[in-house]
C-alpha cells in the first residue's frame, strides 16, 4: 500500500480519537458544572428557608404560669393567654394531690402547717427569657398553694414583672401580692385579680378591665 496513504489513514484515524476525548471531556464538565449550579442553587433555597424559620421562631417575653385543680384558675388563665398572648405553662407537682375536695383541703392545711414544698414535675429552663409572668393560682386556707411556694423558691423573678391573678371562694387576695412582693423583692409585682370560682368561666371583661388598669 502506498506510504501516504497509510499516513493519511493513521492522520484520520488520530484526529478522529482525539474528537472523541474532546467530545467526552467537554461534555462531563458541562454535567458537572450543571450539577453544581443545582446544588448551590439547592443550598440557597435551604438558606432562605432557614432563615424564614428562625423569624418565626423568636419567643415571647410574657408566661402565663398557674397552679390549678378544679379548673377554675385554668380557665382564668386562658383567658388571660388569649388577650396578651405569650407562653402559657401549667404548674404541676410530682406527688398528686387528692381529687376529693374535702380530703384536698385537708391536704392543703397539712401543707401549710409544715411549710412544705411540694416538688415541682414542672421546670421552666427559658425563664430568663421572659420579662412579665402573669402567675396563677387558688386560694387556699387564706393562702398561696405551697407549690406556689416553691416556684418563687427555685426561680429568680429579679427585674420581672409578676401579675398575681387568683381564683378563691370569698376569701379575696387574701393579701398574696404582698407575700408574692417579700418572696421576690426585687420583681415589681402588680394590682392583683381575684375572680370568684363560680365565674371563672365568664370572668372575661373583669379580666380585660384588670388588664386595662395595669397597663396590660
Amino acid at each position: 500500500m502506498n506510504k501516504k496513504l497509510i499516513v493519511l489513514i493513521g492522520a484520520i484515524i488520530i484526529i478522529a480519537i482525539v474528537g472523541i476525548l474532546i467530545f467526552v471531556f467537554v461534555g462531563n464538565n458541562n454535567e458537572n458544572d450543571n450539577e453544581t449550579n443545582n446544588n448551590m442553587n439547592h443550598e440557597n433555597i435551604n438558606s432562605a428557608n432557614n432563615n424564614d424559620n428562625s423569624d418565626n421562631t423568636e419567643e415571647s417575653n410574657i408566661l402565663v404560669l398557674y397552679f390549678s385543680m378544679s379548673g377554675n384558675t385554668e380557665a382564668v388563665a386562658n383567658i388571660i393567654h388569649n388577650e396578651v398572648g405569650g407562653n402559657i405553662i401549667k404548674l404541676e407537682t410530682k406527688e398528686e394531690y387528692p381529687k376529693d375536695y374535702d380530703e384536698l383541703l385537708d391536704y392543703a392545711q397539712e401543707e401549710q402547717r409544715d411549710h412544705a414544698r411540694p416538688e415541682l414535675a414542672t421546670t421552666i429552663d427559658n425563664i430568663d427569657n421572659y420579662d412579665i409572668i402573669f402567675l396563677g393560682y387558688p386560694i387556699w386556707w387564706t393562702d398561696m398553694p405551697m407549690p406556689i411556694y416553691t416556684f418563687l423558691d427555685e426561680y429568680d423573678l429579679s427585674g420581672k414583672t409578676i401579675a398575681p391573678f387568683i381564683t378563691h371562694g370569698g376569701s379575696g387576695l387574701s393579701g398574696t401580692p404582698a407575700t408574692i412582693r417579700e418572696e421576690e423583692p426585687n420583681a415589681t409585682v402588680t394590682e392583683g385579680l381575684a375572680i370568684y370560682g363560680s365565674r371563672a368561666q365568664n370572668s372575661r371583661d373583669q379580666i380585660i378591665d384588670w388588664l386595662n388598669n395595669i397597663e396590660m
